[in-house]
This record gives C-alpha cells, structure tokens and sequence, in this order.
C-alpha cells in the first residue's frame, strides 16, 4: 500500500514520475508515520531518502531502476566490501549490514571503497580513496539473518552479501556526488547526510507523539492503584505532561524551522550555506533525543501498563531508544556544530 501510494519515491525526480517532495514535506511524512509504528517509518526514511540517488544517475539508468512505481532501494553499511575495477563497470564482494527494509527492497545499494584490477586502491583527483554506491537487484544478494535487536524489531535490517557480481559503470555513482547532479531542483542540493539526519529525526518525533497521544489517552482511563481519582486528575501527571508537550513542540519547531530556512535557500538556487546546515544537523540530532525524553516520560507515567506487550508504550521506548543509539544522534555532533556558534570551523562528517 506504500509504494502503491508512492510513499517510496516521494523524493525521486519528477522527470521519471517521482513524487521531487520538499524536505519538510518529507519530514511530516515520516513523522506521521512513526507516530503510528517506528518501525515503517524508519524503513520508508531509509529506503525513500537513499532514492535521491536517481538525481545523479544517467536518465535511462534513473528511469529503469527508480520509474516502476514499485521501485524501492535499500542501503546497508559497508562491511570488509572490495569493488575491483573490471571492464564496464565493477567486480563486487563483500556484506552491507544494517540493511533496512532490504527484505521488500527490489533494488539495493553496495557503497564501499574502490580498487584498480592490479589490488592498489583507486584515487579521486584530491589523492583519497575513492567509495562508490553501486546499484544492483536484490534478487542477486544473498541475506543473512542478523538482526536481533531490542527496537526497531520490525525494520528486518538483516545484512546482505554478494561475491565476485559485476555492476555496469552506470549503475554507479561517486559517494561524492555534487559533482554528478543531473537533476535542478533545490532538493537534491542537500547531502545525503542531512536528508537521513532530517528523516531519522522525524521518526524519532514521531514514536514520542505517538507515546505522549497513548498516555494522554491512558490518562484519561486509569486508576492508579491506591488513587482516588484518574491519572488525569494528578497535578503531577499534568504538569509532566505540560512538560513533556513543551518540550516536543519545542523540538518539533526547532527541526522545521531549520528545514525551512535551509529550502528557502535551496529553492533561490543556492546550496544551503554553512549556516543552514549546522541549524539542521543540530536541530535533528537534538530533536532525537528530546523525543526520547518524551517518550521515556510518557513510558514512565504509564506505570505498570508499560511493560505489556499489548499496549504501544514498550514497543516505542524500545524504538525510540534505537534511534538514539545510531550515528545520527551521535555525541559527535554537538562540539561539531557548537564549534561554528564560537567562531571556529564546524566538522565535516556532521554536515
């Protein structure tokens, strides 16, 4: 029903009939989604935003793999990945973990390091190593069954493997891509960096909307034991809940605010500038961890209710704490964007 309603290719060019959605558009999607289950909504961040990729491809590569209204693409982290140099294109092995959604997925995305035919490591103009994403059906990966985690059970984000498969040149693109765009619109002058950091943060909101709304809910039918009245007759439980709604809006605020500034500035035709970028990744990576609060508030006040398997509030602490626990709520990133407010250069690997 997602892909029939073209949730997957909500951010492919409109050039081969995909949904070019603004990155709050997208947000609020997400968003919506994780209210109701974090799960799908991690798995259509992951496998919708890697689709932005279909920019920087040639237009008939764009169009057969991303024009089905079927098509869903998922990407794994690279794991000991070699991909060597052959004619036409690339001899790949190795296994991608973390591969979200991969298990729905009709095409999949092999991003890792690249080596010439003689061993040696091939260089981009600037002397690094050069990383490419190479597309390939899922049908030829072969799956392993690792996922046994504690949140975000439901994503299947298993670890695919393929040995000595040869990818043509055109399903491939550098991991540095601006130099590749294809397509103008604003969208696409966004890092991949900041569309995951914008969806991971919308998913993180999400699950906490949706405990904050259940224990609202709760509230309004549970007696506690020992209580005369309601959970919702509890000054405590209402100033916890004033709380815990200020400081969602709150985040909420801070991450599309930041989105916004950053398109206006997309959409005038330039890049989003330094400052753009360091408001978003700081807004998104706060934004998780105060859904996390919220959402460790709202499993809290619940109670004894919590813990069964038969209401939401485990399943969204479980999920939500799985969000915190990725790259994208990183440590890393507040002395990186708290550099930039002291007048020094922010780190890279954040933008």
């Amino acid at each position: 029903m997602l892909a029939e309603a073209g949730i997957f290719r909500m951010l492919v060019p409109r050039s081969i009939g995909g949904g070019e959605a603004d990155l709050g558009t997208f947000a609020r999607v997400i968003e919506a989604l994780g209210t109701a289950d974090g799960s799908v909504a991690w798995c259509v961040s992951q496998n919708a935003g890697s689709a932005t990729i279909a920019a920087f491809l040639l237009p008939e590569i764009s169009r057969e793999i991303f024009g089905p209204p079927t098509a869903i693409m998922s990407q794994g982290v690279s794991q000991n990945t070699r991909s060597v140099c052959v004619a036409g294109g690339y001899r790949a092995t190795g296994r991608w973990s973390f591969g979200s959604g991969s298990h729905h997925a009709v095409w999949l995305n092999a991003v890792g390091p690249v080596y010439e035919s003689d061993g040696s490591p091939r260089r981009t103009k600037d002397g690094a190593h050069e990383h490419r994403a190479m597309l390939f059906p899922a049908s030829e990966a072969t799956f392993h069954d690792t996922w046994k985690v504690s949140g975000l059970r439901g994503t299947g984000s298993d670890t695919y493997a393929v040995e000595d498969l040869v990818i043509p040149e055109g399903r491939t693109v550098p991991s540095r891509r601006d130099p590749h765009r294809r397509e103008p619109g604003p969208l696409y002058s966004f890092s991949n960096a900041l569309i995951i950091a914008t969806d991971f943060a919308s998913c993180a909101l999400g699950i906490a909307r949706g405990a904050l709304d259940a224990f609202e809910t709760l509230a309004s039918e549970k007696q506690p034991r020992a209580h005369a009245s309601l959970l919702r007759d509890n000054p405590i439980e209402q100033a916890r809940v004033a709380r815990a709604e200020a400081t969602l809006r709150s985040a909420r605020a801070f991450l599309h605010e930041s989105v916004g500034a950053a398109w206006d500035t997309a959409v005038r035709g330039d890049p989003p500038t330094l400052e753009n970028k360091v408001l978003l990744r700081l807004a998104a990576v706060s934004a998780i961890h105060r859904a996390a609060e919220v959402t460790g508030t709202a499993y809290h006040a619940a109670g004894a209710t919590a813990i069964f398997e038969s209401n939401p509030f485990e399943r969204r602490f479980r999920d939500v704490n799985a969000v915190t626990q990725q790259f994208q709520a990183s440590d890393v990133h507040w002395p990186a964007t708290g550099r930039y407010f002291l007048g020094l250069e922010p780190t890279a690997t954040s933008l």
